[in-house]
């Protein structure tokens, strides 16, 4: 069985609620998964925009997820480290947690990427995308997608 990403914010393809954007409480979307891998020890999850002018913006890195997980809660508070080890990184806001959309123009497409880890990952610093895509190289045991959409309303 593959993994696979559910919400019950959006479905895929479908536009992300504005509670989770900017425009609203910029609160992250609940987010749920099945059974990973054998062999799986973490979870870890990335959610960017590929649509952002210039480069893809990175709105959420979260990683040492419990292996016991099976969903991340609406809402999750915006610190470093939850009590269950949980760790959240750097978006490109600059900021630790999730950031939601807020793209300038246009519809953007919001990819949230679980990945199923055959390890658990020690960091010294504060995490970036590029830096947790580096330590998963080679620990990938599966992975599941997706993804949602938003156009912010004419102001």
């Amino acid at each position: 069985m593959p993994l696979t990403l559910t919400s019950e914010a959006f479905a895929e393809g479908a536009p992300i609620p504005s509670a989770c954007t900017c425009d609203g409480k910029n609160a992250s979307p609940a987010l749920a998964w099945t059974e990973p891998p054998p062999g799986t020890r973490s979870f870890a999850l990335i959610a960017d925009d590929p649509d952002a002018p210039g480069n893809t913006w990175v709105h959420w890195v979260v990683y040492n997820i419990p292996i016991a997980a099976r969903e991340l809660p609406d809402g999750l508070q915006k610190t470093a480290e939850r009590p269950d080890g949980t760790r959240q990184g750097l978006n490109d806001f600059g900021k630790v947690g999730y950031g939601g959309p807020c793209p300038p123009s246009g519809t953007h497409r919001y990819y949230f990427k679980l990945y199923a880890l055959d390890t658990e990952l020690n960091f010294t610093t504060t995490v970036t995308k590029a830096k947790l895509e580096q330590a998963m190289r080679g620990h990938i045991l599966g992975q599941a997608q997706l993804m949602g959409t938003y156009q912010r309303q004419a102001q």
